[in-house]
């Protein structure tokens, strides 16, 4: 018997476990799989030698997120950070490149620059506070009202059709649509705006990380972590059922709500059940892998230095894809998102290889091979890129979905990230993490603050077990 029984290693689970582990708790987490990590997990793919990222590659959060903060992340394994975040290849060799530095970023935007300064500049003068507002339970604004009002009056129009008014270039807003593009949804729209502008401060503050030997470094110190502090992790064991663990004092799931239906069962009671049958899973990815003879060949010289890409042209064009896939269609040219983590991380694959990580948008449940959607997508910005390609792994929606359960349909963020389902994550309630089962609390990426490798969920589920449970505060997550 344990004190504490964790379900899921993702990123969540993980950061639930070692916070409940550190306050004295005696800890058990299982796992299906063979290895931890969740949507953190990395692998060799392809041929050996070649470690691709499963899921998450790119890692925004790894210095901001507040739970990442306390843990001291980086102070325990290596991170990468690209001078320029993220790229935005356009037509005829033109590029947005978003630097670390936002003066030099400006610089590059022309006659557009000061438009693009007015809009980022008060929110980077305040990422810590907005990051720590948008990762608080129900978005405590109050806290940080000067924070709160720059980042909603900047979310209001990126979110709404007055996002076509402040910029007359095409490189600019092509910027701001990238990144707002990462939650699977239709734009504008106020949730895709928002993602998109928090994960734009941090290019211009901290730097979107890379983990050196890839995403499951983050997984590996949260869990040599908690067994440090007394914590058992059970790998290749599936937990069917709440009365698997009915032995220990609390629970919490890093898993979806649909999972938790099958675990609860009648335990749930019908109204909480209702609920979380009413829950929404969003849309698709479709992940195809690339083992390449040599880099990205891309017609502008700044792309190749991003540690990530976005695909798709201008912003008219991205709003155009994911409508489509919104109405249930695949793109012909799809939104692509795309990292080459070998051009800072010799590590990842032989010499003389790089690996290519890439998805693209698609509807839930689809079986479609997206690979020459994206080969053409790449190939529009970097000519000649089909003559380094050696070797590509298509994984669809519906594989994903098999691969994990969570991921509904091949829904890799939890659910549908809707204006709605951002307060109602995934019932309405000032402590979400709470379910109807007492001493039993989700943990998940359907819960707030939602998707990411943030570690929030997990930290906000623990705090909550050990006041309720324990009656204890959440101990110091520092490196010993």
């Amino acid at each position: 018997m344990s004190d504490v029984s964790v379900v899921g290693t993702g990123p969540n689970g993980l950061a639930a476990a070692l916070v409940m582990a550190r306050a004295g708790l005696s800890v058990r987490v299982f796992e299906t799989e063979p290895t931890v990590g969740g949507g953190s997990r990395t692998k060799e793919l392809l041929e050996p030698g070649h470690r691709y990222d499963v899921c998450s590659a790119v890692h925004p959060m790894a210095l901001a997120s507040p739970f990442f903060r306390r843990f001291g992340l980086a102070d325990r394994i290596r991170l990468t950070v690209p001078e320029i975040s993220y790229a935005h290849p356009l037509d005829s060799g033109d590029a947005g490149l978003a630097y670390r530095d936002l003066d030099r970023t400006v610089q590059g935007l022309g006659d557009d620059g000061g438009a693009f300064d007015a809009l980022m500049r008060p929110l980077v003068r305040r990422s810590e506070a907005i990051t720590d507002l948008l990762m608080s339970p129900l978005f405590r604004a109050y806290r940080q009202p000067v924070a709160g009002a720059f980042f909603g009056r900047a979310a209001l129009e990126q979110g709404t059709r007055l996002w076509n008014r402040r910029f007359s270039g095409a490189r600019a807003p092509a910027l701001l649509t990238g990144v707002a593009a990462h939650p699977v949804g239709r734009m504008p729209s106020l949730p895709s705006a928002g993602g998109g502008l928090l994960l734009s401060l941090l290019a211009h503050t901290v730097g979107w990380p890379i983990p050196v030997g890839g995403s499951q470094a983050i997984a590996d110190a949260m869990a040599d972590d908690l067994q440090a502090h007394g914590g058992e992790v059970v790998t290749g064991h599936r937990i069917a059922s709440l009365d698997e663990v009915a032995d220990s004092r609390a629970v919490i799931l890093d898993v979806s709500p649909s999972v938790l239906l099958q675990l609860g069962g009648d335990r749930l009671g019908p109204r909480y059940a209702r609920a979380l049958e009413r829950f929404r899973y969003g849309n698709a990815a479709c992940k195809v892998d690339f083992i390449l003879s040599g880099p990205v060949p891309w017609a502008n010289g700044g792309v190749r230095q991003a540690g990530t890409v976005h695909v798709g042209g201008r912003r008219e064009e991205l709003a155009a894809a994911e409508a489509q896939v919104a109405a249930g269609r695949h793109p012909e040219k799809p939104y692509v998102l795309l990292s080459q983590p070998s051009s800072f991380d010799p590590s990842r694959a032989p010499a003389g290889r790089h690996i290519l990580w890439t998805y693209c948008h698609v509807p839930a449940g689809s079986t479609v091979d997206m690979t020459e959607a994206v080969t053409a997508q790449i190939e529009r910005f970097a000519p000649g890129f089909r003559d380094v390609v050696v070797r590509s792994q298509v994984t669809t929606a519906a594989d994903l979905a098999r691969y994990n359960e969570n991921y509904v349909g091949g829904d890799f963020g939890g659910g549908a990230v809707t204006l709605a389902q951002m307060l109602i994550r995934p019932v309405l309630s000032a402590k979400p993490w709470r379910t109807s089962v007492p001493g039993v609390y989700l943990s998940s990426a359907s819960t707030p603050p939602g998707p990411g490798v943030h570690g929030m969920g997990g930290l906000h589920a623990a705090e909550l077990a050990l006041k309720d449970v324990f009656g204890l505060p959440v101990p110091d997550l520092a490196p010993a």
